[in-house]
């Protein structure tokens, strides 16, 4: 049984640890705000791009297009991986790195060579501790990313699917639901996908609006400079803002996921605290007990 001044010192470590997790939850509060606030006001331009380029597929021949082009085999695959650059954040990026480990064991049984391209710190040293080496890595901005790393993540990829070096495209990341809770993404964003983003996402269910003579309402469109041009540069905007939007949610996310964890941490440390300062009160009634019954028997065993 631990002694009064060990659980003394316990009820000092905890509430200490108490002070730290209850100030990292309000920072992970205030910095959500900004982050879900940038994520939501990037949904609709993504959204509206995406039912852009779907509409002009349809009024453009496929075969223009490299991005749009679908491979006959899939021989290799880049996996984008986005974590964070910080933990603390409960499950937060050991679910997205344990899907992206499950994918690449299922594409490595179908023979698809998998490169990783690593978005954060902990994703990065996750898979070099596992000797794999990812092609390219972002790190130090996945709390506040740059458009400057979605392009060079965009880049890298549409040169190598143009190509013929990669045949698909996959990212796997948090998207942040709400602030409390936040869902594991599979996107394919290689070959461009047939799906609108807000299918892709789950923010809408799908929606039977196309008319029978395949383009969006029934209406047609003219372009200018030509379809094949116009498909070409929506293709290429498309895949920015795709790797773009997957960097901003996640960090929404892992704000999300931080604040969540950091209060179960305070609340467990409460409870810590409680429990230990009952045992504490406990042993130190029962020591003045003691103490007590000693002066008791030795003023009996002075009157004897």
């Amino acid at each position: 049984m631990p002694n009064l001044h060990d659980i003394e010192r316990r009820i000092s470590s905890v509430t200490s640890t108490k002070q730290i997790t209850r100030t990292m939850e309000m920072v992970a509060a205030a910095k959500i705000r900004r982050a879900t606030a940038r994520m939501e006001q990037s949904v609709p331009w993504a959204c509206a791009l995406s039912d852009v380029l779907l509409s002009t597929v349809r009024n453009s021949a496929l075969s223009v297009e490299p991005l749009l082009q679908k491979r006959a085999e899939t021989k290799r695959c880049a996996l984008v991986v986005v974590t964070s650059d910080r933990g603390l954040a409960g499950g937060f990026n050991s679910n997205v790195l344990r899907a992206a480990e499950k994918l690449m064991r299922q594409k490595e049984r179908q023979g698809i060579e998998v490169e990783v391209v690593s978005c954060g710190k902990k994703g990065t040293g996750y898979f070099e501790y596992r000797g794999i080496s990812p092609v390219l890595s972002i790190q130090n901005h996945s709390a506040d990313p740059l458009p400057e790393d979605a392009a060079r993540v965009a880049a890298y990829v549409s040169e190598g699917y143009r190509t013929g070096r990669l045949d698909e495209v996959v990212v796997v990341f948090n998207h942040a639901k709400n602030s409390a809770e936040q869902r594991l993404i599979t996107e394919t964003v290689l070959p461009v996908p047939d799906e609108r983003f807000v299918e892709v996402l789950g923010l809408a269910q799908a929606q039977d609006d196309q008319s029978s003579d395949g383009t969006a309402g029934g209406e047609r469109f003219e372009f200018e400079p030509s379809a094949d041009e116009a498909l070409g540069y929506l293709a290429a905007s498309y895949l920015n803002t795709a790797v773009h939007f997957a960097l901003v949610d996640s960090a929404a996310a892992e704000q999300g996921a931080r604040r969540a964890a950091m209060k179960s941490a305070t609340d467990n440390a409460t409870e810590m605290a409680e429990t230990l300062t009952r045992l504490y009160n406990r042993e130190r009634q029962g020591a003045i007990t003691t103490e007590i019954n000693e002066i008791v028997g030795g003023a009996a065993a002075l009157e004897d």
